[in-house]
């Protein structure tokens, strides 16, 4: 048996030890490696048509570790986009790489989190955050926005109040089915199809038909999604496309370009930055968010877009939609330290992240039909020149002159 003293010399050589080593312990692989074998669902090699301008490839893994145990990620690579996509997660995309670009943001959330690992309703009906760290998450589609109590006819047909979770639940539910399609015809368009389903009884059954797809060797792509209400009554809806830009792009004097009829701040805090709504600082540790509200301006066939440039424009990335699909634009402003998420939201949607009690306020609730199908589609570039960069200003310039940009300065009504 050691003796007292020999036992108090031992536990201090082991504390002098510990003090001095300082070293940090070697980290294991990246979360996102940590996966079974890469399995080849479609390819340019395998495919019987052999008329492709450039080889390409979807790919299915497992991830493994942590809360990520069991996501399936797909990766699409047209040649010269790597597009990865989430099946587990509501078909929502991780990022998009192509020649040392990204789409995407270096969320504190490492782990593409399986959705079983997900409480929405915890912090204050905040949980959603949890797994928040993709490029692109749909927000919806029963509901949207900030959390909060609304209130509702329930199946009784008595009022009622519902307490409802951040951005809703469509991006933690797992795909019932996906299937790659190759285009037969030049130029072979790749799409990834998958199907989500939003249903429960005495509520919402809605489903989500959504479809990746580009060209072999394109530096763009396309999201188009069909929502059907498989209901026999008529369903209220938001659908937010919550794009979110951190790497690569994003920086200080980066801009966001859009045509506008008007800008107004949710709160008012973000009033206090109205005037440089559309320029970006650097990262910024204990910077609060800012969130600004546009009413977009479009062409005659109501098409619009947005476009977010470095700031030298020598690097930019765009958004296409249809303003009779997704009326509204929001954009989040949150260049807080890369710590903390240095990011920013370019947001197409059927209406702006308030609480739904408020959306119905303003009229921006939409409704979708027994049986109707609802379509929205967006088309997405990478520009890595400054011509063709200048060629989408030239065409902002053209659809905002002929109609200012109002600036509110007040924030809306809430209350």
């Amino acid at each position: 048996m050691k003796s007292p003293a020999l036992s108090l010399l031992c536990f201090s050589f082991l504390l002098f030890s510990c003090s001095e080593n300082q070293d940090p312990l070697p980290e294991p692989m990246t979360q996102l490696n940590q996966s079974e074998v890469i399995q080849y669902l479609e390819s340019s090699t395998s495919h019987p048509d052999h008329s492709f301008a450039t080889d390409w490839s979807v790919t299915s893994k497992i991830l493994r570790g942590g809360k990520q145990e069991g996501v399936e990620l797909l990766t699409l690579d047209n040649g010269k986009l790597q597009i990865s996509i989430i099946p587990t997660r509501g078909m929502g995309i991780f990022d998009v790489r192509s020649a040392g670009v990204r789409l995407g943001w270096n969320s504190p959330v490492k782990e593409i989190v399986h959705p079983s690992h997900i409480n929405l309703d915890s912090r204050g009906g905040l949980g959603w955050l949890e797994g928040f760290n993709e490029w692109m998450v749909r927000c919806g589609l029963e509901f949207a926005g900030h959390p909060g109590t609304d209130e509702f006819i329930d199946n009784t047909g008595n009022p009622s109040t519902l307490n409802l979770t951040l951005h809703g639940k469509i991006q933690n539910i797992p795909a019932s089915s996906y299937k790659v399609v190759i285009d037969p015809e030049p130029p072979h368009r790749i799409r990834v199809r998958g199907t989500v389903y939003e249903k429960f009884f005495y509520g919402p059954k809605l489903k989500l038909v959504t479809e990746i797809s580009t060209v072999p060797g394109s530096e763009s792509f396309q999201i188009s999604d069909q929502i059907t209400n498989e209901g026999a009554f008529a369903q209220e809806f938001q659908l937010i496309y919550h794009g979110n830009y951190g790497s690569s792009i994003l920086e200080e004097g980066a801009t966001v370009f859009t045509p506008a009829r008007s800008v107004t701040p949710m709160n008012d805090h973000a009033a206090k930055g109205i005037d440089n709504w559309k320029t970006y600082l650097g990262p910024t540790p204990g910077f609060i968010e800012e969130v600004y509200l546009l009413e977009p301006q479009s062409d005659g066939e109501s098409n619009t877009l947005a476009l977010l440039a470095n700031a030298d424009r020598t690097l930019a990335t765009s958004v296409r939609w249809n303003l009779s699909e997704l009326p509204y634009l929001t954009i989040w402003k949150n260049t807080a330290a890369k710590e903390d998420g240095y990011v920013t939201g370019i947001e197409p949607a059927t209406g702006y992240p308030f609480n739904r009690k408020v959306e119905r306020k303003y009229g921006r609730v939409p409704m979708i039909q027994p049986g109707e199908t609802l379509s929205f589609s967006l088309g997405f570039g990478i520009h890595q020149d400054e011509d063709s960069i200048q060629s989408i200003l030239a065409e902002i310039d053209e659809l905002q002159k002929n109609s200012a940009v109002v600036i509110h300065r007040e924030p809306p009504v809430t209350e």
